[in-house]
C-alpha cells in the first residue's frame, strides 16, 4: 500500500468534470489514502478495476453522476473515498472470485432509470454534419444495381430456417479450402441460425425475413444459395415473395433457391455443383477505387466494461464521425442499451419526428420485455458487472458514446431495415451482440467497429470487424484477437491522434487488409430470436407454474415385455454409460466456436486412442449472453450441469468466453449448490486465459492431465434395457401399428427398470391410444424440467416449452438420455452431436423420405414394427450400426428460450 496519498489522475478517471464518482483504472485496496479536491480520504473498501468511489460528499437522496448523468440515488450520506455499490453488484460479486477484496455488506445507492420525457417545445433540430472538402476512397467490390460496394467477396450458403442450419454448415465446410486457391475470393461461408424452423408462425417472422433478405443482397456477397425443405414457417418461396414485394435488388445478385429433396447426400452434391459453378465468376472479380460514401460502418460493443464509455466507445464514435464527414454512414443499435442514455442521444437530432421515433422504439422494446416479466435491468451480464457496470443506466451511458457528440442522429429504423442514405442511424435491436450484428449486416453495413472491455472475440462470417479494447492491460492479454488499443487514451495519448490512426486502419481493412478476427478464423451468427409472448395475458399464470417434481408417471403393467441382446456398458461415477466421450461445454455462444476448435484438435490427435474416451464433443449453441428472464437462467444452469454430468460423459470441461451471463464462476457456484464438487471438471476462459490459442492449449493440457490416469477400458458389464434412458420423439402424427410398437418398447424398458422420456409437446402425448395403453385414465403431465437429470426411473415427460425438434433433442439429452428413437415425417431431422438418434418412418411415408437418410421403415403390422424397432435399437447399442444422421454429420444443438426467455 503506498505511503503517500495517491492523486486522482494516478489511479482513476472522471468521465465528466462535474461527476461525483470516479472510475478506478486499477484495483485499489481498502485503506489506501487518496488526494481529492475536498482533501485526503481513505478508501473504505477494496475498489476493483472499473468500479466507482465517491470523490465528493453525496447526501441521502442525491443522484450519483457519471458523464454528468444520473445512474443511482444515494440511500444514505456517502463520504469521499467510499466505494459506491448497489445490491446488484454486491450479489454479483458474491459468486465471483475477487481474491480477498474487502467489500461492503450493504448497498449505499439504489438504481435510477426514469423514462425520458421529451420537451417538444424546447426541441431544436440540429444541422447536418459538415462534409469533408476532399472525400477519401477505399478499394472495394462494386456490385450492380443498388447493392453498393463490398469490402469482402464471398459465396454464402444461407440456411433459410434453422432446419437447414446443419446442411448449410456442412456444405460450406466441404468447400472451405477453395478460398486458398483464389486470392480475390474470401471464401464460402454459412449463415446458419436458430429461427423460422418451428411448427408455428413465429412472432419474429418480419425480423427474420428482413434479415435474410438483407443478407442475400449484401454487397459483400458475390453469390448466395438459399436452402430450405419447403415445409417450414419461413421458406425460400416466402422469402423470395417478400424480397420481390419489398423491392430488394435480388436480380442483381447471383443466387439460387434450393429445396432439399431426394435425400441428404444428393442435395449436398447438388449444392456443391451450384457453388463450384459460380466460383469462376465470383473469384474473378477485382477491387476498384470507390468513394467513402459507400462505407457503412456498424457500431457494436460486447463484453463492455466501465471504460467502454471513456476510451473505446468515444474512439469508435470519433472514427464513425469521420466516415460520415466523408459521405458514409454509421449504424448504432442495441435498444435496451439506450435506456438511461436518451438525454445524450437526443442532444443532436435531425428533427422532431426522428426524436419521437427513437423514444417510440425504446418504449416498444420495454413493452416486449414486460410481456415476459423482464425489465431493462436484465441486460447487464456478470462480466459487465464484474468490470464495473452496476446497472443498465451505467451501461447505457457508456454505450451511447459510440455516437460522437458532434454527430447528428439522422434516422431511426427497424431491425434489419436497409440503410438507403448517408448519415447516422439508430436501429432497433436487442442488446445481444450477435443478434444486433445480424440486423446491422442485413441493413447493409460492410464493416464493423466492435468495442470490448472484457475482450469479446465475436466476428461475423462475411463482414470484417475491427476490435477495439478499452484498456491496455486487456489489450495486451488478448493481443492476437484485438486490433486497436483505446486504452492508450487512458494512458495519456490524445483522442484525436488515436482517431486519425484508427481511421486509416479502417480504410485499410475495408480495402482488404485482414482483421485479427479474420486471421483467427472465428465467426458466428444469431438472428433476433423469437419471443413467445405478445402481451401480458399469460404472464401471471406462466410465472406461477410449479416445477416438475421428478416423479415418473404411473405406467400400467403389461404381460409381455420384449427384450434385446445384452450390450456393453461402462461404469461412470456410479452411472451406466453406453459410450464415453470427453465434453467441452461452452457456457455461451461466444465460446462455442472455440469449443469446436478445441475438440477438432483433440480428435485429430492421439488422445482419444490413448485415453478412455471414444471421442471429444463440443456442444455449440447460441445462448448464455443477451437474454432476460429468471426461468432462462435456471434452464441454462440446469442444462449445462445435466450435460457435464451425463452418464456418457467421461470427462467434462466448462469453457467460458468471460463476459457472459453464465460465466465459470457462476457455474462453480451452481455446482456447489447442487452438491457437486466443481474440481471434477476442467475450467477454461477465452478472455482470462489470453485468447483463443492459449485457451485451446489450456483445454488440451487439462484433458491430458485428467484423462491420463483413467483406465483405458472401463467396460465392466453387459446389460439390458433396464439400464437405458431412451428418448422418444415424433415429427408428426403416426399410425396405429407404430403406436403399438412404441408402446411395447416403452413397456419393455420401464418394466425392466429403465427410463423413457418424451417432450411435453410431442404429438404422441396427444394420441389417445398411446396414452391409454401406457397410462390408462391418468393424464400425462411434465415430470422433469428441461435439462433436469433423471433420478427416479420410469416414464417421464419433459417440460421443454418448445415444439422445435432440435430444442427438444437438446433438452432431453441434458436429462440423461442415452439414445433417441424417433419417427420422421416429411423429412429426415437433425441428430444430436454425441447421442445416437435413430430415425424410423412408416412405410406409407416412404415416397416422401429418402431411404439413405432413414434408419428403418416400419411395416404396417404391429408385431413386425415392434421387432423392427427393437432390432435397430439393439444394433446401435451393440455398436453394429451407427444412425445415419451421425454418419452424415447431420447434427445440431440448440437450447430453447422457453415461454418467458427473451433477447435483451
Amino acid at each position: 500500500m503506498p505511503t503517500q496519498p495517491l492523486s486522482l489522475a494516478a489511479f482513476a478517471r472522471l468521465p465528466a468534470a462535474g461527476d461525483n464518482v470516479a472510475i478506478v483504472t486499477r484495483r485499489i485496496e481498502a485503506g489506501t489514502t487518496v488526494r481529492l479536491d475536498a482533501g485526503c480520504a481513505a478508501l473504505t473498501h477494496t475498489v476493483l478495476e472499473g468500479h466507482r468511489f465517491a470523490v465528493k460528499p453525496i447526501v441521502a437522496g442525491e443522484p450519483l453522476l457519471s458523464w454528468g448523468f444520473p445512474f443511482g440515488t444515494a440511500l444514505r450520506a456517502i463520504a469521499p473515498g467510499e466505494y459506491v455499490a448497489n445490491e446488484s453488484i454486491l450479489a454479483a460479486l458474491r459468486v465471483r472470485a475477487v481474491d480477498g477484496a474487502v467489500l461492503p455488506s450493504a448497498p449505499n445507492f439504489s438504481d435510477v432509470l426514469q423514462p425520458y420525457q421529451l420537451d417538444e417545445h424546447k426541441f431544436r433540430s440540429a444541422p447536418s454534419v459538415e462534409l469533408a472538402a476532399r472525400p477519401r476512397t477505399f478499394s472495394g467490390y462494386r456490385r450492380p444495381g443498388r447493392r453498393g460496394v463490398g469490402t469482402r467477396n464471398t459465396i454464402v450458403v444461407l440456411g433459410t430456417s434453422s432446419r437447414t442450419a446443419s446442411f448449410a454448415r456442412l456444405l460450406a465446410l466441404r468447400l472451405k479450402s477453395l478460398a486458398r486457391l483464389h486470392p480475390a475470393f474470401d471464401g464460402v461461408v454459412a449463415i446458419a441460425h436458430t429461427e423460422g424452423g418451428g411448427q408455428a408462425e413465429p412472432n419474429n417472422a418480419a425480423e427474420v425475413l428482413r434479415a435474410l433478405a438483407g443478407f442475400m443482397v449484401h454487397p459483400n456477397v458475390g453469390a448466395v444459395l438459399a436452402v430450405d425443405h419447403g415445409t417450414e414457417p419461413i421458406t425460400n418461396a416466402r422469402l423470395r415473395t417478400f424480397m420481390t414485394e419489398q423491392g430488394y435488388p435480388l436480380d442483381n445478385v447471383l443466387h439460387q433457391f434450393l429445396s432439399l429433396r431426394g435425400g441428404h447426400a444428393p442435395a449436398m452434391a447438388t449444392g456443391e455443383a451450384i457453388l463450384r459453378g459460380w466460383l469462376p465468376s465470383v473469384a474473378g472479380l477485382t477491387r476498384t477505387d470507390e468513394p467513402l460514401c459507400e462505407l457503412r460502418v456498424a457500431l457494436q460493443c460486447g463484453g463492455s466494461d466501465a471504460f467502454s464509455g471513456v476510451s473505446g466507445n468515444p474512439l469508435a464514435g470519433a472514427v464513425a464521425h469521420e466516415v460520415i464527414r466523408h459521405g458514409g454512414s454509421a449504424n448504432l443499435c442495441e435498444t435496451d442499451e439506450a435506456f438511461g442514455g436518451e438525454a445524450y442521444l437526443l442532444q443532436n437530432v435531425r428533427d422532431l419526428p426522428t426524436a419521437r421515433a427513437l423514444l417510440a422504439t425504446l418504449a416498444g422494446f420495454r413493452e416486449r420485455l414486460a410481456w415476459h416479466g423482464v425489465t431493462a435491468e436484465s441486460n447487464p451480464s456478470g462480466g459487465n458487472k464484474l468490470r464495473g457496470l452496476y446497472n443498465i443506466s451505467l451501461k447505457s451511458l457508456g454505450a451511447v458514446h459510440k455516437k460522437d457528440p458532434r454527430t447528428r442522429l439522422d434516422r431511426v429504423i427497424r431491425y434489419a431495415d436497409r440503410m438507403d442514405a448517408p448519415g447516422f442511424y439508430f436501429m432497433d435491436s436487442p442488446g445481444n451482440d450477435l443478434e444486433g450484428i445480424a440486423g446491422q449486416v442485413a441493413a447493409g453495413c460492410n464493416l464493423f467497429i466492435f468495442v470490448t472491455g472484457n475482450g469479446s472475440v465475436t466476428n461475423f462470417p462475411f463482414v470484417p470487424t475491427v476490435k477495439v479494447t478499452t484498456t491496455t492491460r486487456r489489450h495486451n492479454l488478448l493481443v492476437n484477437e484485438m486490433d486497436v488499443n483505446a486504452g492508450r487514451y487512458l494512458d495519456g495519448e490524445p483522442m484525436p491522434a488515436l482517431a486519425a490512426e484508427m481511421f486509416e486502419l479502417l480504410l485499410a481493412t475495408a480495402s482488404g487488409q485482414r482483421s485479427k478476427g479474420e486471421q483467427a478464423g472465428h465467426s458466428q451468427v444469431s438472428l433476433w430470436r423469437n419471443w413467445r409472448q405478445s402481451d401480458t395475458s399469460q404472464l401471471q399464470a406462466l410465472q406461477a407454474r410449479p416445477e416438475p417434481d421428478g416423479r415418473p408417471l404411473p405406467v400400467i403393467s403389461c404381460s409381455r415385455t420384449p427384450s434385446i441382446q445384452p450390450f456393453p456398458v461402462w461404469v461412470n461415477r456410479g452411472q451406466w454409460a453406453t459410450e464415453l466421450v470427453g465434453l467441452v461445454m461452452p457456457t455461451s455462444m461466444c465460446s462455442s466456436q472455440i469449443a469446436q476448435m478445441a475438440v477438432a484438435r483433440l480428435n485429430e490427435g492421439r488422445m482419444k486412442h490413448v485415453w478412455g474416451v471414444d471421442r471429444f464433443v463440443a456442444l455449440a449453441h447460441t445462448e448464455g449472453c443477451g437474454f432476460g428472464g429468471e426461468s432462462m437462467h435456471r434452464l441454462l444452469h440446469r442444462t449445462y450441469r445435466g450435460y457435464a454430468m451425463h452418464p456418457n460423459v467421461g470427462s467434462a470441461l466448462f469453457l467460458e468466453h468471460g463476459c457472459e451471463k453464465i460465466p465459470n464462476d457462476v457455474m462453480r457456484h451452481q455446482l456447489i449448490s447442487a452438491g457437486v464438487d466443481p474440481e471434477r471438471f476442467g475450467w477454461a476462459s477465452v478472455q482470462l486465459d489470453g485468447g483463443i490459442a492459449k485457451a485451446l492449449t489450456r483445454i488440451e493440457t487439462w484433458f491430458s492431465g485428467n484423462l491420463a490416469g483413467q483406465p483405458r477400458n472401463r467396460a465392466s458389464a453387459t446389460a439390458g434395457l433396464g439400464v437405458l434412458n431412451l428418448g422418444i420423439m415424433s415429427a408428426g402424427p403416426v399410425g396405429p401399428a407404430t403406436i403399438a410398437a412404441l408402446v411395447a418398447v416403452v413397456h419393455a424398458i420401464v418394466a425392466k427398470g429403465g427410463s423413457v422420456l418424451l417432450p411435453e409437446t410431442d404429438s404422441l402425448l396427444a394420441n389417445p391410444a398411446f396414452c391409454a395403453a401406457l397410462l390408462g385414465n391418468s393424464v400425462p403431465h411434465a415430470t422433469l424440467a428441461y435439462g433436469e437429470p433423471v433420478e427416479q426411473a420410469g416414464l417421464h415427460v419433459v417440460a421443454t416449452e418448445t415444439e422445435h425438434w432440435v430444442e427438444n433433442l437438446t433438452g432431453l439429452g441434458g436429462c440423461g438420455v442415452h439414445l433417441f428413437l424417433t419417427v420422421a415425417a416429411d423429412a429426415a431431422q437433425p441428430g444430436h452431436p454425441f447421442l445416437p438418434v435413430i430415425q424410423v418412418a412408416e412405410a406409407s411415408g416412404g415416397g416422401a423420405l429418402c431411404g439413405d437418410d432413414i434408419d428403418a421403415f416400419l411395416p404396417a403390422d404391429p408385431e413386425a414394427a415392434q421387432a423392427q424397432l427393437l432390432r435397430v435399437v439393439e444394433d446401435v447399442l451393440l455398436r453394429r450400426y451407427v444412425p445415419k444422421a451421425g454418419t452424415q454429420g447431420f447434427t445440431d444443438f440448440q437450447l430453447t428460450r422457453g415461454l418467458l426467455g427473451v433477447s435483451a
